[in-house]
C-alpha cells in the first residue's frame, strides 16, 4: 500500500493501492476491445448482416449497455483507498472528552425477527468498551410486541451480570448467542467459575423469552413486573396501537448499576404510534423517531444505528469510529464513518455469494476514494447534527469538545409521556421530517438515498473494513430469500436513479463525477436484466436454428470478442483469489449474478415501471431470520434450495432448460449435419454452455432429487412447456 496520508499526528492513515497503475492500463485494453466490438456491430448494421435486422440491434443494444455498465463499474476500482486507526492516541488525548453514543437497534415483526436474537445484538452493544455514563442503547419496534418488550426487560436484567463479565475477561464478542454458540468452557478456575455461572443466567434467560412465543402469551406474574405492560392491556395490534416508550435503566440514575457497582449504559424501549389510515415510512419513520426520543434522554452527538440482527462483533468499534470523526485535520469533514456487514452463517463455498466480498473488499474501497462510501442501513456511525441537516462547513471544527449535559426531565414519567407525544402519527405533519431532516422518505433503500443527500450538502463519509469483522449477522439461507432481498435493494437502487436523486442530476457539481458513477453501478442494477436476459435467451435460439450473432472464428473481428471475455474472466477469477475467495464460491458467486439479473432485478425493474405509471405503490419486505431444521441441513451441505414455486423460480428454470435444449440441439447439428458450423457459432455454443453449466443445480433439482428444497414439479412442467414453445419461434 502507498501512503497519502501523514500519520505522525492524525488519529487515521490513509493509503492507496498500489496495484492501481497496473489494472488501469488492463482497464483501458478492455475498453479498446469494447470499442472494437462495437465498430464490428455498427459495420455489420451498415452492411447488411446475414441475420435478421431485430436480432443484430438487439444484440448491439445488449453490447452497448454491457460496456457502458462495465465503464460504470471502473470507478469503484479506480482510486481504492484502505484506512488505519489508532486507538492509543485518541485515548491518550481524548479519553475525558469522549462524545455522547447513542445506538440504535431496529427491530420490525417478532415472528421473522425472535426476540432472542434481537435481544443478544443489544447486549453485544451495551458492552461495549466505551464509558457506560456515555452510552445509550435504544430499541425500536416496529412490530409493538409485548414479546420484544418482554424480552427487552429480561436483557435489562441480564446485562448486570453480562457487562462486567464481557469486560473483566475481554470476550469477543458479546454477543451472548454467538459468544456462547462458539465458545468452550476456559481451563482457568476462576474464569471456568464465572463463566458457567453466566451461561447459566444466559440460558434459563433465553428458555424463558422462548417459552413466552411458543405459548403465544406472557404468564400475569410477568405482567406484574414492569409497569410498562399496562401498555398492551387494550389489546393492541402491531398496526394499531399508541406511542410506547419505557426507559428501561436510567444510566443517568445511581441506582442503576451493574454486580460490581458499575454504572449501566442507559436502555429505551421504543414502539412508535400506528395506525392503518397512516403511512409509516418503513425504518427511515423508525430513525426519525428515534433521533427525536434520544435528543430528550441522551442527545448523544454520535448515533451507530444497526440492524437487530447485526450483533457487534468488536467492542472497541465505537473508538475506531471516533478516530476518524474526532481527528483534527480531517475530523470536521466526515458526516458518517460505514462498517462492513459480514455473516456468521456464510458456508465454506458461500453457496448463496451473500458476503458479497467483491463489493466489501474492492469497490466500497473505490467510493472512499473519491469522497465517501453509501450510507448502507447498518453498521454506520452519523453525526447527530448532520442527521439533523446540517450542511457542511469547513469552519465548524466541534469534534473535540465535550459534550454539554441537556436539561432533561428528571422525572421518568413525565420524560417517557414527552418522547410519546414526539413518536405520534401526526407530529411530523407539515415539518421537515424525511426530507430536509432526518432519513429521507419516500424509498425502500432510505439509508442510500440519505446518505447521497448528506454528501450533497459537502459532507464526506469514510468507510473503514478492520480485520476483525465489527457487524455480523444471518445471511439468507435458501435462493428464494435470497432473489427477494436482491429485489428489494435493487428496486429501491432504481427508484433513486429514477428520482429527482439522480446521481447524475442532484449530485452535479456537489460530489465527485467517479462517486456519481459509484452511485449509478448500484442504482442500475435493475435495467441490467434486459441484456442479460436477451443474451440468455436469443443466442441460445439462434445456435439452434444456425443463425451466427458473432464472427467466426477464423475473422479478425473474433480477437477483440475474445480477448474481452478471457482477459475480464480471468480478471475475475484472480481478483477473488486476491480477497480470499475459493474458486468454487467464484463460480457460486457467477450463478448467482446470473440469477439476480435474471429473477430479482428484472421483476425489480417491472415493479418499478409499474411505479412510474401508478399502478404499483411501494412495499418492504423484511427477510425472515427463523432457521428451519430442514433447510438448515441442506444449506450446511450446500445444497441450494429452491423452493418454493414463484414467478422468479420459474423464469429462472425457462431459461436454464431452454439453453439446455438449444445446446443439444446445436451439438446435434453440428455431428450429423455440418461439422464445420463450429467456426461460425462457437461464441454462442460458448454463452449456451456456460449458461447449461451454471444451472447444473438447477437440473439436478429438476429431475433426481426429492427432498424439500427441489424445484416443485409444476414449475418443472411448466417450464419445459414454455422452453419447447420457445424452441418453435422463428427467428429468420
Amino acid at each position: 500500500m502507498e501512503k497519502i496520508c501523514r500519520d505522525d499526528e492524525g488519529l487515521f492513515e490513509t493509503r492507496r493501492w498500489k496495484g492501481g497503475r497496473v489494472y488501469k492500463v488492463f482497464a483501458g485494453s478492455v475498453f479498446l476491445g469494447i470499442l472494437m466490438i462495437w465498430v464490428y456491430r455498427l459495420t455489420m448494421i451498415l452492411r447488411g448482416s446475414s441475420c435478421s435486422w431485430a436480432l443484430m440491434f438487439g444484440v448491439f443494444g445488449a453490447e452497448l449497455w454491457f460496456g457502458f455498465y462495465w465503464f460504470l463499474t471502473q470507478a469503484s476500482r479506480w482510486n481504492p483507498v484502505f484506512r488505519y486507526t489508532f486507538k492509543d492516541k485518541l485515548s491518550l488525548r481524548y479519553e475525558d472528552k469522549l462524545p455522547g453514543v447513542d445506538v440504535f437497534v431496529c427491530t420490525a415483526d417478532p415472528s421473522i425477527e425472535p426476540p432472542s436474537m434481537v435481544i443478544s445484538t443489544v447486549l453485544s452493544v451495551m458492552s461495549y468498551d466505551y464509558p457506560t455514563e456515555k452510552l445509550s442503547v435504544y430499541l425500536s419496534d416496529d412490530g409493538g410486541s409485548q414479546f420484544t418488550f418482554y424480552a427487552l426487560l429480561e436483557a435489562s436484567r441480564f446485562a448486570k451480570y453480562w457487562i462486567p463479565f464481557c469486560k473483566k475477561f475481554r470476550l469477543e464478542p458479546r454477543s451472548p448467542a454467538a459468544y456462547f454458540a462458539q465458545a468452550i468452557e476456559p481451563n482457568d478456575a476462576a474464569f471456568s467459575a464465572e463463566w458457567i455461572a453466566v451461561k447459566k443466567l444466559y440460558e434459563e434467560m433465553d428458555n424463558r423469552i422462548n417459552a413466552a412465543m411458543k405459548e403465544g402469551k406472557l404468564p400475569q406474574n410477568i405482567h406484574e413486573q414492569h409497569k410498562g405492560f399496562a401498555e398492551w392491556e387494550t389489546g393492541i395490534t402491531a398496526k394499531d396501537h399508541q406511542a410506547i416508550v419505557q426507559i428501561l435503566i436510567d444510566g443517568k440514575d445511581e441506582t442503576s448499576v451493574d454486580i460490581e457497582g458499575s454504572v449501566l449504559p442507559t436502555l429505551v424501549y421504543m414502539a412508535r404510534e400506528k395506525r392503518p389510515h397512516r403511512h409509516h415510512n418503513f425504518k427511515a419513520g423508525a430513525m426519525n423517531s428515534l433521533i427525536r426520543i434520544s435528543s430528550e434522554i441522551s442527545n448523544g452527538e454520535i448515533i451507530l444505528n444497526v440492524d437487530c440482527d447485526m450483533y457487534s462483533n468488536n467492542s472497541e468499534t465505537i473508538r475506531d469510529a471516533l478516530c476518524f470523526l474526532m481527528d483534527e485535520e480531517k475530523g470536521h469533514e466526515y458526516a458518517y464513518v460505514q462498517f462492513p456487514q459480514d455473516y456468521d452463517n456464510i458456508t465454506k463455498n458461500d453457496i448463496y455469494a451473500a458476503s458479497m466480498k467483491s463489493i466489501r473488499e474492492i469497490e466500497f474501497h473505490g467510493l472512499d476514494g473519491f469522497g465517501g462510501i453509501l450510507y448502507i442501513g447498518s453498521g454506520c456511525f452519523h453525526r447527530r447534527e448532520v442527521l439533523s441537516g446540517r450542511h457542511y462547513s469547513k469552519h465548524w471544527k466541534k469534534n473535540t469538545k465535550i459534550d454539554k449535559p441537556i436539561q432533561r426531565v428528571t422525572n421518568l414519567e413525565t420524560l417517557e409521556a414527552k418522547c410519546k407525544s414526539l413518536t405520534t402519527c401526526s407530529f411530523e405533519d407539515n415539518t421537515g421530517w424525511g426530507n430536509e431532516i432526518g432519513l429521507k422518505y419516500g424509498c425502500p433503500v432510505e439509508d442510500v438515498i440519505t446518505g447521497l443527500s448528506i454528501k450533497c450538502r459537502g459532507w464526506k463519509s469514510i468507510y473503514f473494513n478492520p480485520p476483525r469483522t465489527d457487524f455480523v449477522g444471518l445471511a439468507p439461507m435458501t435462493l428464494s430469500q435470497t432473489l427477494v432481498q436482491h429485489k428489494r435493494w435493487s428496486e429501491g437502487d432504481f427508484q433513486i436513479f429514477l428520482s429527482k436523486y439522480n446521481p447524475f442530476l442532484f449530485g452535479h457539481g456537489k460530489i465527485k463525477f467517479g462517486l456519481q458513477m459509484c452511485y449509478s453501478i448500484y442504482c442500475l442494477w435493475a435495467p441490467c436484466s434486459l441484456p442479460t436476459l436477451y443474451y440468455s435467451t436469443i443466442p441460445a435460439l439462434a445456435l439452434l436454428n444456425s443463425i451466427p450473432l458473432f464472427p467466426d472464428m477464423k475473422s479478425i473481428w473474433f480477437i477483440p470478442f475474445a480477448y474481452v471475455i478471457v482477459t475480464t474472466s480471468v480478471y475475475s477469477i484472480t481478483e477473488a483469489m486476491w480477497i480470499g475467495q475459493s474458486r468454487k464460491a467464484w463460480w457460486n458467486e457467477i450463478r448467482i449474478w446470473l440469477y439476480k439479473r435474471l429473477a430479482s432485478y428484472l421483476f425489480a425493474f417491472l415493479d418499478d415501471v409499474l411505479k412510474v405509471i401508478g399502478v404499483n405503490k411501494t412495499s418492504f419486505i423484511i427477510t425472515s431470520k427463523i432457521l428451519d431444521e430442514d433447510v438448515s441441513r441442506r444449506y450446511a451441505k450446500e445444497i441450494i434450495d429452491f423452493g418454493p414455486a414463484s414467478s422468479m423460480l420459474t423464469i429462472l428454470s425457462v431459461i436454464g432448460i431452454l439453453n439446455l435444449f438449444c445446446l443439444v440441439g446445436g451439438l446435434k447439428k453440428m455431428l450429423v449435419f455440418h461439422e464445420g458450423i463450429v467456426s461460425s457459432l462457437f461464441l454462442q455454443f460458448v454463452i449456451c454452455g456456460l449458461i447449461t453449466m451454471i444451472n447444473l443445480p438447477l437440473y439436478q433439482a429438476m429431475f433426481l432429487r426429492r427432498d424439500g428444497g427441489r424445484i416443485p414439479v409444476s414449475t418443472t412442467v411448466i417450464s419445459i412447456s414454455l422452453a419447447l414453445l420457445a424452441c418453435l419461434i422463428p427467428l429468420h
